[in-house]
Protein backbone atom coordinates (compact mmCIF):
# COMPACT_ATOMS: atom_id res chain seq x y z
CA UNK A 1 0.00 0.00 0.00
CA UNK A 2 1.14 3.06 -0.90
CA UNK A 3 0.94 5.69 2.28
CA UNK A 4 2.45 9.18 2.50
CA UNK A 5 3.31 8.96 6.23
CA UNK A 6 1.96 12.91 6.43
CA UNK A 7 -0.74 13.33 9.14
CA UNK A 8 -1.22 16.96 7.60
CA UNK A 9 -2.45 14.71 4.53
CA UNK A 10 -4.20 12.57 6.11
CA UNK A 11 -5.90 14.72 8.29
CA UNK A 12 -7.16 17.03 5.59
CA UNK A 13 -8.03 13.97 3.17
CA UNK A 14 -10.38 13.33 5.58
CA UNK A 15 -12.28 16.50 6.35
CA UNK A 16 -11.53 18.14 2.67
CA UNK A 17 -13.03 14.77 1.12
CA UNK A 18 -16.44 15.33 2.58
CA UNK A 19 -16.80 19.16 1.55
CA UNK A 20 -15.47 18.36 -2.28
CA UNK A 21 -18.28 15.88 -2.90
CA UNK A 22 -20.96 17.94 -1.44
CA UNK A 23 -19.61 20.80 -3.39
CA UNK A 24 -19.59 18.52 -6.36
CA UNK A 25 -23.29 17.71 -5.77
CA UNK A 26 -23.54 21.40 -5.41
CA UNK A 27 -22.14 21.88 -9.31
CA UNK A 28 -24.05 18.92 -10.29
CA UNK A 29 -27.63 20.82 -9.24
CA UNK A 30 -26.38 24.15 -10.55
CA UNK A 31 -25.56 23.82 -14.04
CA UNK A 32 -29.24 24.40 -15.74
CA UNK A 33 -29.88 27.79 -14.74
CA UNK A 34 -25.85 29.02 -14.74
CA UNK A 35 -22.36 27.25 -15.69
CA UNK A 36 -21.59 24.26 -14.50
CA UNK A 37 -22.87 20.84 -14.77
CA UNK A 38 -21.57 16.96 -14.83
CA UNK A 39 -18.42 17.31 -16.56
CA UNK A 40 -16.78 20.01 -13.57
CA UNK A 41 -19.01 18.06 -10.98
CA UNK A 42 -17.61 14.65 -12.25
CA UNK A 43 -13.74 16.23 -11.87
CA UNK A 44 -14.33 17.86 -8.84
CA UNK A 45 -15.89 14.45 -7.23
CA UNK A 46 -12.58 12.70 -8.86
CA UNK A 47 -10.59 15.19 -6.93
CA UNK A 48 -11.65 14.35 -3.72
CA UNK A 49 -11.03 10.53 -4.46
CA UNK A 50 -8.06 11.05 -5.83
CA UNK A 51 -6.98 13.42 -2.44
CA UNK A 52 -7.70 10.42 -0.57
CA UNK A 53 -6.41 8.12 -2.72
CA UNK A 54 -2.92 9.33 -2.07
CA UNK A 55 -3.27 9.76 1.33
CA UNK A 56 -4.07 6.47 1.77
CA UNK A 57 -3.65 4.72 -0.87
CA UNK A 58 -5.79 2.02 -3.40
CA UNK A 59 -7.02 -0.47 -1.56
CA UNK A 60 -8.10 1.96 1.13
CA UNK A 61 -10.06 3.77 -1.78
CA UNK A 62 -11.39 0.67 -3.73
CA UNK A 63 -12.83 -0.12 0.19
CA UNK A 64 -14.28 3.41 0.03
CA UNK A 65 -15.83 2.89 -2.80
CA UNK A 66 -17.35 -0.08 -1.72
CA UNK A 67 -15.99 -2.20 -4.41
CA UNK A 68 -17.81 -0.34 -7.41
CA UNK A 69 -15.71 -0.71 -10.33
CA UNK A 70 -14.61 2.76 -11.84
CA UNK A 71 -15.49 0.78 -15.49
CA UNK A 72 -18.82 0.25 -13.79
CA UNK A 73 -19.76 3.54 -13.48
CA UNK A 74 -18.59 4.43 -16.81
CA UNK A 75 -21.21 1.78 -18.37
CA UNK A 76 -24.08 3.19 -15.89
CA UNK A 77 -22.93 7.20 -16.93
CA UNK A 78 -23.29 5.63 -20.62
CA UNK A 79 -26.40 4.52 -19.90
CA UNK A 80 -28.01 7.43 -18.51
CA UNK A 81 -27.04 9.82 -20.85
CA UNK A 82 -28.45 6.98 -23.42
CA UNK A 83 -31.95 7.24 -21.59
CA UNK A 84 -32.34 10.93 -21.56
CA UNK A 85 -33.21 10.91 -25.38
CA UNK A 86 -35.98 8.88 -24.83
CA UNK A 87 -38.34 10.39 -23.21
CA UNK A 88 -38.58 13.59 -25.84
CA UNK A 89 -38.95 10.66 -28.54
CA UNK A 90 -41.98 9.10 -26.78
CA UNK A 91 -43.47 12.95 -27.34
CA UNK A 92 -42.48 13.01 -30.80
CA UNK A 93 -40.20 15.60 -30.45
CA UNK A 94 -36.81 15.56 -31.95
CA UNK A 95 -33.38 13.95 -30.09
CA UNK A 96 -32.18 16.18 -26.88
CA UNK A 97 -35.24 17.83 -26.45
CA UNK A 98 -35.39 18.49 -22.46
CA UNK A 99 -38.99 17.74 -20.78
CA UNK A 100 -39.26 18.93 -17.44
CA UNK A 101 -41.59 17.07 -14.92
CA UNK A 102 -42.11 18.90 -11.51
CA UNK A 103 -42.03 17.02 -8.36
CA UNK A 104 -44.57 18.23 -6.32
CA UNK A 105 -43.90 17.43 -2.73
CA UNK A 106 -40.27 18.60 -2.55
CA UNK A 107 -40.78 21.58 -5.34
CA UNK A 108 -37.78 19.78 -7.57
CA UNK A 109 -38.03 20.09 -10.89
CA UNK A 110 -36.75 17.08 -12.58
CA UNK A 111 -35.44 17.11 -16.36
CA UNK A 112 -33.84 15.68 -19.03
CA UNK A 113 -30.97 17.42 -18.84
CA UNK A 114 -30.37 16.66 -15.18
CA UNK A 115 -30.66 12.69 -16.00
CA UNK A 116 -27.96 13.78 -18.81
CA UNK A 117 -26.14 15.89 -16.64
CA UNK A 118 -25.56 12.65 -14.26
CA UNK A 119 -24.76 10.29 -16.75
CA UNK A 120 -21.62 12.52 -17.59
CA UNK A 121 -20.85 12.81 -13.77
CA UNK A 122 -20.56 9.23 -13.75
CA UNK A 123 -18.69 8.57 -16.48
CA UNK A 124 -16.21 11.32 -16.17
CA UNK A 125 -15.74 9.99 -12.49
CA UNK A 126 -15.29 6.65 -13.55
CA UNK A 127 -12.98 7.38 -16.28
CA UNK A 128 -10.97 9.75 -13.80
CA UNK A 129 -11.19 7.28 -11.24
CA UNK A 130 -10.15 4.13 -13.67
CA UNK A 131 -7.01 6.08 -14.23
CA UNK A 132 -5.89 7.45 -11.74
CA UNK A 133 -6.24 4.02 -9.74
CA UNK A 134 -4.26 1.96 -13.02
CA UNK A 135 -1.52 4.30 -12.72
CA UNK A 136 -0.99 4.10 -8.76
CA UNK A 137 -1.47 0.22 -8.68
CA UNK A 138 1.47 -0.07 -11.74
CA UNK A 139 3.61 2.19 -9.49
CA UNK A 140 2.94 -0.17 -6.98
CA UNK A 141 4.32 -3.06 -9.08
CA UNK A 142 7.61 -1.64 -10.01
CA UNK A 143 10.50 -2.10 -7.76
Amino acid sequence: MVKSGTIILNTAARFLMPLQLMFSVFLLLRGHDEPGGGFIAGLVAAGAFTLYLFAFGVSATRELLRMVDPRDLIGVGLLFGMVSVLPAWFMGQPFLTAQWWTIPVIDFKASTPLIFDVGVFLAVLGSVMGMVMALMEADKDEP
